[in-house]
């Protein structure tokens, strides 16, 4: 106590050493004091800092409306007073940036509102605004201005969403009306459908009809054909008599005298009979020819109906096809296109009605053109057999009157005989040949008949298909009457105002709940400048006290030790105790405990002084540049500006290692979380630090005091 009390005189009895060491208690309170009165809430003056705006926007028309975004964003600026805000021309503004009058410079280019409008676009352009900062005057202040134009971005996002969205809120009212009338629409499909489906059952009937029909007509044909068959045989059998005639003309000659006698009679006789029997067969054949060339007549029609009939429909299909992808281009879905398409197909007029309007304009004219055929094949059989009677009468009356007259005359004219005769066998081959064509003929025919009859009765059974597709499409146009009035209903019950465009224009919000609130700048700096202040003020206290020489002969080195121990102590506390009146009462800092603060202060000031003390009195000066090197190491890796993890790898070793480190921790402890364990928890350890200090000083002296220091002449101290 003695020698505590003799350190205590020698300060106050010494005013070269009592003034420096009061100016000392001031220095922490210099340096947190300050720096966190200067930096307290910076944000708080955020209207002083100037900013330069310069609008070129020329504004643009969007759905009839003028949209001037460039003068909405300029007065949104200047009424929300967030900086000083210079609504300036281009040239003024990049002028005063230069000379410092403005530390950011806002551009709205010319084409803002007119690049808003291209949203929905193929290429919607983006709308741009120029951000100068002038960071060689203030990098802090770019750096603010860089958050401002965050949110001047988000608002202008905001505004062009939501006028869009009003846009589009319109469309959708608009759409429910299309939909009724869609609607309305599709009940009138579904009633044509309806028909359609009807007319497809008339079809399927008549169809049926055809096909039992095209049986008749097959049995006509092959009837007709068997006909022909007959008639070729009959010729056939002509051109053979006349043929053994010829041959046996020789012995016609030699028997004229036995021909005398009976020549009157076969004069009278022989041509009627010989045309009377191929007339009887001639006329057999033409009846059959003439039934099966009527029933060719009408399924020839019926066929050519149906083949012009199904390049009808397939025409009306392939144009319903071209409707189609036209509805799909213009964002018909693509279901509700085929469902009106299977409609339509039910509602078109069937291949039978196609087919009866055909007939009523071809019939006519094909009966006429086979009406005539007929009187030409007919014409032409009966002028065969007449033909053939008068060239008998020709030929035979000449001959039998001379058999009449005499025998000597039948030689005169067999050369004659023989000639007519050559000449009917040719008459009668050519009349075989043309017989044969036409039973070739007919049997073509007969097999087109069965193909037809074929035809028809798949033909029939499509239309059972045809029935099941209609009554399918009649069930699709009910769905997409009822969908589309759903529909109707839904897009006319949207109802949007400012609220929802605003909703849309700002769907999300971030709601802000922080833990240990940090009101403002000077708060959240406050555990790092208090422990840079006591440092600093535990580092200049080494220069104006001397730690190593006694006031008074020390008589062991414990008492050497605890003298020079209490008086730092004492001017660390009492430098503690400073900082927190300034701070607590002139800066109105707002802690979690006051008591525990005012703790925290003085173990810090401690450990400072006990640290600073341990490297003076060991090292000397030397010491004191080690002190100033830790001090650059702790303000670098305490992590009391940035976050530990956002500086270099290389320093973030250090961190663990550095009293300034747990002092840091404890005031934020102290200060904002509350965090009352924890802050015990970096107080202990600094205790621990200051005990190993004191323990490193301790041995100092107990050296120095071994060493015959204790016999020494004590100087009085200077300054």
């Amino acid at each position: 106590m003695r020698q505590f009390s003799a350190e205590l005189k020698n300060i106050f009895s010494n005013r070269k050493v009592l003034i420096p060491i009061i100016a000392i208690l001031f220095i922490p309170v210099l340096y947190a004091g300050m720096f966190l009165w200067a930096f307290w809430d910076p944000y708080a003056y955020l209207e002083n800092l100037p900013v330069a705006i310069v609008n070129q926007d020329k504004g643009a028309e969007l759905d009839g409306k003028q949209l001037e975004l460039g003068k909405d964003l300029t007065e949104k600026l200047t009424d929300s007073q967030q900086f000083d805000f210079h609504v300036v021309e281009k040239e003024q503004g990049y002028k005063g940036l230069e000379e410092q009058d403005y530390y950011i410079l806002v551009e709205i280019p010319e084409n803002f509102s007119a690049n808003a409008t291209t949203l929905l676009e193929e290429k919607p352009e983006k709308l741009e605004i120029k951000y100068v900062p002038n960071e060689g005057a203030n990098f802090l202040s770019s750096q603010i201005g860089e958050t401002a134009m965050k949110e001047i971005k988000a608002e202008i996002s905001k505004k062009i969403i939501a006028t869009y969205s009003e846009n589009i809120f319109d469309s959708v009212t608009d759409m429910a009306g299309g939909l009724e009338q869609a609607a309305d629409g599709a009940g009138q499909l579904n009633d044509g459908t309806a028909q359609v489906n009807e007319g497809v059952g008339q079809i399927k009937t008549n169809l049926e009809t055809l096909a039992s029909k095209s049986i008749e007509f097959e049995e006509g044909v092959q009837s007709a054909a068997a006909g022909s068959t007959e008639l070729a045989k009959g010729s056939a059998e002509l051109n053979q008599g006349l043929q053994q005639l010829d041959d046996n003309y020789s012995k016609l000659v030699t028997g004229t005298a036995k021909a005398q006698a009976g020549a009157e009679q076969m004069k009278k006789q022989l041509p009627a009979g010989i045309t009377a029997g191929i007339s009887a067969k001639l006329t057999e054949s033409s009846t059959a020819l003439n039934a099966g060339i009527d029933q060719f007549e009408g399924e020839l029609g019926s066929t050519l109906s149906s083949q012009i009939a199904d390049q009808m429909i397939a025409q009306q299909k392939a144009k319903m096809q071209e409707l189609a992808g036209a509805m799909i281009a213009n964002g018909v879905p693509a279901e509700t296109v085929n469902k009106i398409m299977e409609e339509q197909q039910q509602t078109a007029p069937t291949k039978e009605q196609v087919q009866q309007q055909v007939a009523q304009g071809i019939n006519p004219g094909l009966h006429q053109g086979f009406t005539q055929f007929k009187t030409g094949v007919n014409s032409q059989l009966l002028g065969a057999t007449n033909g053939l009677e008068e060239e008998l009468k020709k030929q035979t009356d000449p001959a039998f009157d001379q058999l009449i007259s005499g025998i000597g005359e039948i030689n005169e004219n067999q050369v004659k005989i023989q000639q007519g005769i050559h000449q009917l066998a040719e008459g009668s081959a050519a009349l075989n040949s043309g017989a044969n064509e036409l039973s070739s003929g007919m049997g073509q025919l007969s097999d087109g008949s069965e193909k037809i009859a074929d035809g028809t009765g798949k033909l029939a059974a499509g239309s059972e298909e045809l029935k099941t597709g209609t009554e399918k499409l009649q069930d699709g146009t009910t769905e997409l009457k009822d969908k589309l009035a759903e529909g109707a209903e839904k897009a006319g019950s949207v109802q949007a105002n400012g609220d929802t465009y605003d909703m849309m224009g700002e769907p999300v919000t971030v709601e802000k709940d922080a833990i240990n609130t940090v009101p403002n700048y000077g708060t959240g700096f406050a555990p790092y400048f208090i422990s840079l202040g006591l440092f600093v003020g535990a580092l200049l206290l080494s220069i104006v006290y001397q730690l190593r020489e006694p006031a008074l002969q020390p008589k062991s080195a414990l008492q050497w030790f605890t003298s020079k121990l209490g008086v730092i102590v004492m001017v660390g506390v009492i430098q503690a105790l400073v900082v927190d009146f300034v701070l607590l009462v002139g800066l109105g800092i707002e802690v979690q405990s006051l008591g525990l603060f005012i703790v925290t202060s003085i173990i810090t000031s401690i450990v400072f002084i006990t640290l600073v003390q341990m490297l003076v009195t060991t090292l000397a000066d030397v010491g004191r540049f080690v002190a100033i090197l830790i001090l650059i190491m702790q303000l670098t890796t305490s992590a009391g500006t940035f976050p530990l993890a956002l500086i270099p790898d290389a320093l973030q070793a250090f961190n663990a290692y550095l009293p300034m480190t747990y002092t840091v921790q404890a005031f934020k402890a102290v200060i904002s979380s509350g965090d009352y364990s924890y802050m015990w928890q970096n107080n202990f350890i600094l205790l621990g630090y200051a005990a190993c200090f004191m323990l490193v000083t301790l041995g100092y002296f107990v050296v120095k005091f071994k060493r015959g220091h204790a016999g020494e002449t004590i100087v009085e101290q200077t300054a």
